[in-house]
């Protein structure tokens, strides 16, 4: 069939304007399918609590599923390798948080840089910490908990969620801070931790608060005290922990990345997408209720953030090792742990 001239110039011109008309529409239509948002701790973990809660929102608002999707091992380290080799078309995405950071000085030999790779999406929220013993342990408050760890050294078993969690740094401040020694048990994540806690097989733990608060108010766990510099409003008769130890704080943070190559358009949607939800009344109060506080940010502001924090806990490498040798990361975790 032959086709007059004048219209094969036309289908000429619009093939030519193809390449840069669709990536546009793509990135307009996104997402086109379900989006991957991976988690590189155990499902009820505190950030897998907030990835699932952002989770829903995000599926609610643009029609498509964000999947949740577990990927334990080496604190994220697995998980975030995996979104770095990911295609940067906005439907893989990272959970990050204060451990991404502290990867950076505990893992000599990464296959990634991270502020290099990922690229930040949206900040979501500032978290506490908490310390918390099985109801029949004898102390009932914190000078009460060091007099006795005192009286016993190394019979009190304090469980982690792993090297570089915020447990096991929560921990290690308190125990160079108040001068005891809690031999740390390494678990897979907090729920595995938390359910030896309740059953009286270790004694204490220092977990992010949202992934303890229901065991705490159901009073299967009892807490001494929270690790921020002020009280808590999900916890408002619980001290903190400085209140005892001075100079004790300690807090973490959460937050979205993709990969580096991500277009900015995406990053943009999904950035004020994750802000509105930030300042909804419902977000507001799902937070408040795992002692949680909203930390919305730009894009640019999210990753200066995690670059300062980052800075920050790159201390001397040798000093590191040989901290870790002696089985004591407190003079880091007094960096990283308490920073905002």
């Amino acid at each position: 069939m032959k086709l007059p001239r004048r219209n094969l110039l036309h289908l000429a011109a619009g093939a030519a304007a193809l390449p840069a008309v669709s990536p546009f529409a793509w990135v307009q239509a996104y997402p086109t399918r379900a989006v991957h948002v991976i988690v590189g701790f155990t499902a009820g973990n505190n950030i897998d609590i907030v990835a699932r809660l952002i989770g829903q929102w995000l599926s609610e608002r643009v029609g498509q599923p964000f999947v949740i999707e577990n990927r334990p091992g080496a604190s994220s380290n697995i998980a975030t390798e995996a979104v770095v080799r990911a295609l940067p078309d906005g439907h893989t995405l990272l959970m990050t948080g204060t451990f991404n950071a502290i990867n950076a000085t505990l893992y000599e030999n990464l296959s990634f840089n991270f502020i290099r790779d990922i690229a930040p999406v949206a900040s979501l929220s500032r978290t506490a910490g908490v310390m918390e013993v099985n109801p029949s342990f004898p102390a009932r408050t914190v000078p009460e908990f060091i007099a006795y760890a005192k009286a016993n050294p190394r019979k009190i078993m304090m469980a982690s969620a792993g090297p570089g969690s915020a447990a096991g740094l929560y921990g290690e401040l308190f125990k160079s801070m108040a001068g005891v020694d809690l031999p740390a048990v390494n678990y897979r994540g907090s729920p595995a931790a938390l359910s030896d806690l309740i059953a009286g097989h270790v004694h204490v733990m220092f977990d992010p608060i949202a992934s303890s608060v229901g065991y705490i108010k159901a009073g299967q766990l009892r807490a001494l005290g929270v690790t921020t510099a002020k009280r808590i409003e999900v916890l408002p008769d619980v001290p903190t922990i400085g209140e005892f130890v001075p100079g004790y704080e300690a807090s973490g943070w959460q937050g979205i990345g993709a990969p580096a190559a991500t277009a900015p358009q995406i990053i943009a949607i999904l950035n004020k997408l994750v802000n509105e939800a930030l300042a909804s009344a419902e977000f507001k109060v799902r937070f408040a209720d795992l002692g949680l506080e909203p930390y919305a940010t730009s894009p640019a502001e999210f990753g200066k953030f995690i670059a300062d924090y980052t800075v920050e806990c790159a201390l001397d490498s040798g000093q590191f090792q040989a901290a870790v040798l002696t089985g004591c990361w407190a003079w880091r975790s007094s960096y990283c742990a308490g920073l905002r």
